[in-house]
């Protein structure tokens, strides 16, 4: 078992720099009882900003309260949690630097101080992820806590959820509805706290924490208002005092049949394709550079989805809780995952999940009762992407499974956009969306393009877009996304020309430029870009500097 900092103390290992710190413990008022206590790191990404976190303040005295009557000393400490949904200058920024940069506040606070174990808060898109790379960096024993789904509204007399207003958007901007029922919607469609209803990233990733045996069961499909989570998070508490006694540490849970496990859970529910990025990133921490976006395509074909959650579904994520939730999921699954894995309350899986009761058979079907069989995404490779790349083959039309078309190259969105408008793309282009990536432009999403292209039918029907941008669970059409490497890492998808042939065979998992070997490799040797840093702040301009391939989940490359 690893040391405690109260056994390094009493042995002086760190002579006057331990007793520095030992007295300014002193100095605030604990006592020398207190400091020979196991430490443990509440990590809290709570803030009063982001409606995902605000209540997990409270969840963190709970937890603190399980610490110090199971014997040990609880720290609150803090990271950063930024919501997607209320950042207004530009969120596509944000989501990939501030995951990273969340999992270094991890180690510099949680290592930094000599921690013996850490119970870590968080529910938002890229705070649940940027957290558990953290717990993998450090492998020291760690709980995971989610905050919990948002409560749904109320508005004339029925219960709304947000994804539903959020939806008319568009709708009302254009005049086509009254502007009292939109307005209604948009002022009661939220909760206090929580993460939004639907199978977002946010309430994805909870999942996927749980279904790594990093939480407690049950934990990611709690409502944030209810009385469950708060004794949960108590139990926690309680918990995280026995995996120190134990020794048992972050990567003894996160191996890599966990990780399968999670890959698993989410075709089955249809996840947010941000984890395309995420669980590659959390993996690489653990230790294990796998080809991890093989898994997800070997999954796809393999788990068909239980569970039909909005947006593509009717069901909300309150729907899927009061159905059983992830136990009841997973019991489902259980003859597609590795039941043997180990969970923070010291059971298996297995032992987690055989005997949870399932209440709504229609919203988490049975293995033999699926929702679809079909695979939900695939990942093609060929000379266009070395590395990968990622089409949601369920939403692709039966007559574009085999394509050929010719490029027409945008370097930017916005030039991709106005050519649209324009009308300078024909039927049957093969449109090239680039500098869109992680190292480009931290990962914009092709989302914009995609809707307004659907507005054409013509093209839509006929047309490819192929980008190194991300995508939206919403992605239809013939869309291959996160292409690997990506431009600005002076991959082939940077030396395509207007004119060039790209070839397109989803049943093969192909995407393929019709030229030479010699010829990608003579435009590469003359190829060029250098990043706009001017144009953007100080972090970002370091986060381009150093972040890796897609196809390894956007690590820091040092």
């Amino acid at each position: 078992m690893k040391k405690t900092y109260a056994d390094m103390r009493s042995n002086w290992e760190f002579g006057e720099a331990s007793e520095c710190r030992r007295g300014l413990m002193l100095g605030m008022g604990y006592t020398e009882e207190e400091l020979h206590r196991p430490l443990i790191a509440v990590v809290n990404s709570w803030n009063e900003y982001n409606p995902g976190h605000v209540h997990l303040k409270e969840l963190a005295e709970r937890v603190k309260q399980g610490v110090r009557e199971a014997g040990g000393l609880p720290l609150e400490v803090m990271t950063t949690a930024i919501c997607d949904g209320m950042v207004l200058k530009d969120p596509k920024y944000i989501e990939i630097p501030s995951r990273n940069s969340i999992a270094d506040q991890v180690e510099l606070t949680v290592e930094g101080n000599f921690f013996d174990g850490m119970v870590m808060l968080s529910t938002c898109d890229s705070i649940v992820p940027g957290h558990l790379m953290g717990a993998a960096r450090l492998d020291i024993p760690t709980i995971i806590i989610t905050g919990g789904y948002m409560p749904h509204g109320q508005f004339r007399g029925k219960e709304v959820v947000h994804i539903r207003a959020q939806d008319k958007v568009g709708t009302a901007a254009e005049g086509k509805m009254d502007m009292d029922e939109y307005n209604g919607l948009i002022a009661n469609s939220w909760g206090p706290c929580g993460a939004c209803t639907s199978m977002t990233t946010a309430n994805s990733m909870c999942m996927m924490a749980e279904a790594m045996g990093l939480t407690l069961p049950g934990n990611s499909n709690m409502s944030a208002v209810s009385s469950a989570i708060r004794k949960l998070s108590y139990e926690a508490g309680l918990q995280i005092m026995k995996l120190v006694e134990q020794g048992v540490t972050a990567r003894q849970i996160m191996t890599v049949d966990a990780i399968k496990n999670a890959i698993a859970v989410d075709m089955a529910v249809a996840g947010s394709s941000n984890l395309i990025l995420h669980m590659p990133a959390i993996a690489h921490e653990a230790g294990y550079d796998l080809p991890w976006w093989k898994y997800f395509d070997e999954a796809s074909n393999k788990v068909p989805l239980l569970s039909h959650l909005m947006p593509g579904g009717e069901y909300s994520v309150k729907d899927f809780d009061l159905a059983g939730g992830m136990p009841a999921l997973m019991k489902n699954l259980l003859p597609l995952l590795h039941g043997d894995c180990l969970t923070v309350n010291g059971r298996t899986v297995r032992e987690n999940v055989e005997n949870a009761p399932i209440y709504n058979d229609d919203c988490i079907r049975t293995l033999d009762n699926p929702v679809m069989r079909e695979p939900g995404i695939g990942v093609l490779y060929g000379n266009l992407a070395p590395e990968g790349s990622i089409l949601k083959i369920a939403a692709v039309p039966s007559h574009l499974m085999h394509f050929s078309g010719k490029a027409r190259c945008y370097d930017s969105l916005h030039d991709g956009l106005e050519a649209l408008r324009a009308g300078q793309i024909r039927e049957g282009d093969a449109i090239v969306l680039r500098f869109m990536g992680l190292k480009g432009r931290f990962g914009t999403t092709a989302f914009t393009f995609q809707e307004e292209l659907k507005g054409k039918p013509a093209l839509y029907n006929s047309c490819a877009i192929v980008t190194d941008g991300r995508f939206s669970g919403g992605t239809s059409g013939l869309s291959v996304g996160y292409v690997s490497p990506e431009a600005a890492l002076g991959s082939p998808l940077a030396v395509v020309r207007d004119g060039d042939e790209i070839v397109i065979d989803v049943p093969a998992r192909r995407i393929d430029l019709a030229l030479s070997e010699e010829e990608i490799k003579s435009r590469i040797a003359q190829f060029s870009w250098e990043f706009p840093g001017s144009d953007y702040p100080r972090f970002l301009r370091l986060f381009s500097r150093n972040i890796g391939s897609m196809a390894k989940g956007g690590i820091w490359e040092v």
